[in-house]
């Protein structure tokens, strides 16, 4: 089962694994817009937050940022009892597992993309009201991955239309201004009068 939560700006959605069986799923088909948290050197939960296509993971809202490290922080055990406690957070593609990683386990591909938030203490207030949002569903993550991928192939595949659909009018546009610039001066060279084309004066004595 997966726990959702909502954050207090309802553009954002938060969830985490029950355990690490569960985590291990949401390592495997995570979206390349999520945020994942987690307590530094401590055991917790895995908590994600799903962001936009094309947010920008320094961007995250500081009330929204709050709920999750909140959020991480009552979800470890040991975590939950102290104060001033790091959070760490980077995007789901910075996850890294390996063959010899035991089951729920990560590491990192790029330790330069990996955020660190301190925590002075549990603020019961916000942990108090995700908790009432909480949700336990039982989703087809695998499936709700491959609909994820065929959008952004899709949103790809008319993007490259559009792309080309531009191209090709800006084509015809520079055909048709060079036609319009060819026929101007066939025009003017048409108008032209050589000297012996004009009639001779009469002379009058």
């Amino acid at each position: 089962m997966v726990l959702y939560f909502e954050s207090c700006n309802p553009e954002y959605r938060m969830y985490m694994g029950r355990d690490k069986y569960e985590n291990e799923e949401l390592i495997k088909y995570g979206f390349p817009e999520d945020v994942w948290f987690h307590v530094d050197n401590l055991s917790s939960a895995h908590v994600y937050l799903r962001l936009k296509k094309g947010a920008d993971i320094k961007n995250i809202p500081p009330d929204v940022l709050e709920d999750c490290v909140q959020l991480v922080k009552a979800n470890s055990i040991e975590g939950n009892k102290k104060d001033n406690i790091s959070v760490c957070y980077t995007w789901w593609s910075n996850l890294k597992k390996t063959a010899g990683m035991d089951v729920g386990q990560v590491g990192f591909h790029d330790e330069k993309l990996v955020y660190h938030v301190k925590v002075p203490k549990r603020v019961n207030m916000i942990v108090n009201r995700l908790n009432k949002t909480k949700q336990e569903r039982d989703p087809d993550l695998a499936g709700e991955r491959a609909m994820r991928d065929l959008e952004d192939k899709n949103e790809r595949k008319k993007a490259i239309l559009e792309q080309k659909r531009i191209e090709k009018e800006q084509i015809e546009e520079k055909k048709a201004q060079a036609e319009l610039k060819s026929y101007s001066a066939l025009m003017k060279t048409d108008k032209m009068t050589s000297n012996k084309d004009a009639p001779e004066d009469d002379d009058f004595m």
